[in-house]
């Protein structure tokens, strides 16, 4: 038998308090000290898993490159007119070499080298370099697959292979792996500061499924979603989406959103996430609005949430690293059948973006192996645990509840880990809740 969480407990706890936000200018400083030891770590790392010995990244003002975008310090923000970075790999024993073909460098971590007044054609400059430099492959961002690994536009690629002898043309390799390990990556100074920013947001999600915010027979869907967006911006943090809230009601065919008022006996459920610091979060999580009368949600409610719970469990001890996310999915569903769930995966990265780098595991249009799902798993990567367990509500006539959830996790290549916790009950509200 399956024990659920204590009720009494779910109504009287606290609701968690929100951390400090940093100032613009200490902002700026965490960001670029990750940065640097990024830069420092996790770049000759990938470029040598990789076979590669140059990488050439080319951003255009206006027309950001998904990578350079990541590289850029806190000061320099976007690329400007065009930017071309390089790194240089000269051999075991040796630093990676990384420098900015522009006439200015970007905030100490890219050396500039070139001078406009000696060489006017910034295409010449590059070319010149690697030709000074030899390497005998240069890997470009271009993917078919993947919009991470696609940054190096048609014009960008005429000008530079223009530019190259056929020598050095013939070593150009369209590498799509590169700026997907560079982007999912996450270094231990990154994981130190990234459940600071899961607690900022899980403050605020929980804020928005409270008394505070929700008076029912009043407050209308829209209401909670409008709310989710002022209170991020009033605390200077960014929305990457559009906040989404719903809820499902007795009786009810389908999930309810738009102007829909919230009323007593309501499951709400919302999904949110910010941006802070340069990383995304992704939550989903569900409140029940208390009946007159009532201390806790009804068993069935608290079920479901229960059998999302363990669809969570079947998902994060199926990870293995150097499997595919599809493996990752197929061996989750199994169990999840296996345990008498009706399951619904459609689990991705985050960090830099929301949706971010690397394998997809599952979508919720497509439950079998996917393209998008080949992609490897590996160590020291991060994660929306998203899914949806199906459950019939006893008290609701049997009526069947897709019970969404999403946490971040980080999966170190052993096991996976919630950044923040999970949750697993639901919030209450109204009289015995907050």
């Amino acid at each position: 038998m399956v024990m659920l969480a204590s009720p009494a407990m779910a109504a009287i706890e606290e609701r968690p308090a929100y951390p400090k936000v940093l100032p613009m200018r200490e902002r700026a400083a965490v960001v670029n000290r990750l940065l640097a030891d990024r830069l420092d770590t996790v770049v000759p790392a990938i470029m040598r898993e990789r076979g590669v010995d140059m990488w050439v990244i080319v951003a255009r003002e206006n027309f950001e490159e998904p990578v350079v975008a990541t590289m850029l310090d806190a000061e320099s923000l976007l690329a400007r007119r065009r930017t071309i970075l390089v790194f240089f790999d000269p051999g075991p024993g040796k630093p990676l070499e990384r420098f900015t073909v522009s006439r200015y460098g970007l905030g100490g971590l890219f050396a500039p080298s070139w001078e406009p007044e000696k060489q006017p054609d910034q295409w010449a400059r590059l070319a010149e370099i690697i030709a000074e430099l030899n390497p005998s492959h240069i890997a470009i961002n271009s993917s078919p697959l993947t919009a991470f690994a696609d940054g190096m536009t048609l014009s960008a690629y005429e000008g530079m292979m223009a530019a190259l002898t056929p020598a050095m043309r013939s070593r150009i390799i369209r590498d799509e792996q590169l700026a997907v390990r560079w982007l999912e990556t996450r270094t231990p100074a990154e994981m130190a500061i990234y459940p600071e920013v899961m607690r900022l947001a899980h403050a605020i999600l929980a804020e928005g499924l409270s008394s505070a915010v929700i008076t029912p027979g009043k407050t209308t869907t829209r209401d909670v979603v409008w709310w989710y967006r002022q209170k991020i911006a009033d605390l200077g943090l960014t929305a990457w989406f559009q906040p989404s809230v719903a809820i499902s009601r007795k009786g009810a065919e389908r999930a309810l959103s738009g102007d829909t008022v919230i009323e007593k006996g309501d499951l709400i459920w919302t999904d949110f996430g910010i941006t802070y610091l340069r990383f995304n979060t992704d939550t989903q999580q569900n409140a029940y609005v208390l009946r007159d009368g009532e201390t806790e949600a009804p068993a069935g409610l608290r079920a479901g949430l229960n059998a999302s719970n363990r669809l969570q469990d079947a998902l994060t001890d199926s990870f293995r690293a150097g499997d595919t996310g599809n493996a990752v999915l197929a061996r989750a569903r199994a169990r999840a059948l296996a345990e008498g769930l009706d399951p619904s995966i459609y689990s991705h990265p985050i960090g830099f973006h929301g949706h971010g780098a690397g394998t997809a595991i599952g979508f919720w249009d497509n439950q079998n192996p996917d393209p998008r799902g080949e992609h490897r798993v590996f160590p020291n990567t991060a994660w929306s645990i998203e899914l949806s367990a199906t459950a019939a509500v006893p008290e609701w006539g049997g009526q069947r509840i897709g019970f969404k959830t999403e946490q971040d996790a980080f999966f170190d290549g052993n096991k996976v880990t919630y950044i923040d916790k999970r949750r697993t009950e639901l919030w209450l509200i109204g009289k015995g809740g907050k």
